[in-house]
């Protein structure tokens, strides 16, 4: 006889023992060592079961997603500091209204900086759209906070789909946006596991415009495709003019830092359709985004 035949648990489940648990009088005080080892939150948080914590943490967001049915993502990065359109022209009209020079250059910046956003907004729509009318549905995962990931969720939300947020906990705290799917909407303790969730499921990373974080995220992926430590898949960089000026890989080439083919590990593309094209034909996503 398999476990699943049996109609009914021979033990409790740890949710019901401890529902069930009564104070103790003389054990249950502070300094005691009486409570449950896995409900025992000081315990759980001491430095040497960090190993432990981050199993948990691993564990998590992968038995969620199973329960979910996310098997695949399109990973979405990019700056949390780009604003939407429409909040970049509400920031320009009242540096304008202040008289502020030095405001309202910053306003302009944003604003030009703002059409990343709407293009991740648009990527997202177009990506889970399609994936979804060919019966393989594609999840955006995305950071979880604003800016771009932001745009990435909410895309994702506005035609009907799911989308994942893999939230951090920071000194200044990163709050959800709110397009995230509330079951897949994660926060993680540890940056090294973080980086796992956002690679274990990705069929494609796309990467707009963003700062130390991006490019964090940007250079772990290619270190580990170049190294053979992970399997091939398309990197996007959004916007050339950008990555070309900030990304010197000629340098890296003439001078012996690279191999020659590394360069080819990454594509730029300019616009929302043009990266979903590019997806299209890559062999990677074949299986997915064939009708």
């Amino acid at each position: 006889m398999k476990p699943t035949d049996v109609p009914t648990r021979n033990f409790p489940t740890a949710k019901e023992e401890c529902r069930t648990l009564q104070p103790h009088p003389d054990y249950d005080g502070p300094g005691s060592a009486y409570e449950l080892a896995f409900k025992d939150e000081s315990f759980l948080l001491r430095q040497d079961m960090r190993p432990v914590r981050m199993q948990l943490e691993l564990l998590k967001p992968e038995v969620v997603q199973n329960e979910q049915g996310v098997t695949s993502t399109i990973v979405i990065f990019g700056s949390a500091r780009i604003l939407s359109a429409d909040a970049a022209h509400a920031l320009v009209a009242a540096a304008e209204a202040s008289g502020d020079e030095a405001q309202l250059r910053i306003a302009r910046s944003k604003l030009a900086m703002s059409r990343y956003y709407e293009e991740a907004r648009r990527f997202a729509q177009i990506a889970t759209s399609e994936c979804a009318q060919r019966g393989r549905p594609v999840v955006i995962a995305t950071g979880g906070g604003p800016g771009i990931m932001e745009a990435g969720n909410r895309g994702a939300y506005e035609v009907g789909g799911k989308s994942v947020g893999l939230n951090i906990v920071l000194p200044h705290e990163q709050y959800p946006n709110p397009y995230i799917t509330p079951e897949l909407c994660f926060r993680f303790h540890y940056f090294g596991l973080r980086k796992m969730h956002f690679l274990m499921r990705a069929l494609a990373l796309v990467c707009f415009p963003g700062g130390y974080g991006t490019l964090d995220e940007l250079f772990e992926t290619l270190t580990l495709i170049q190294t053979g430590k992970s399997r091939r898949r398309p990197i996007l960089l959004f916007g050339r003019d950008f990555w070309s000026r900030l990304l010197n890989i000629e340098l890296l080439l003439e001078t012996g830092m690279i191999s020659p083919g590394d360069e080819k590990l990454f594509h730029y593309v300019e616009t929302a359709e043009e990266a979903w094209a590019l997806l299209e034909a890559e062999p990677e996503l074949s299986s997915v985004a064939a009708p």
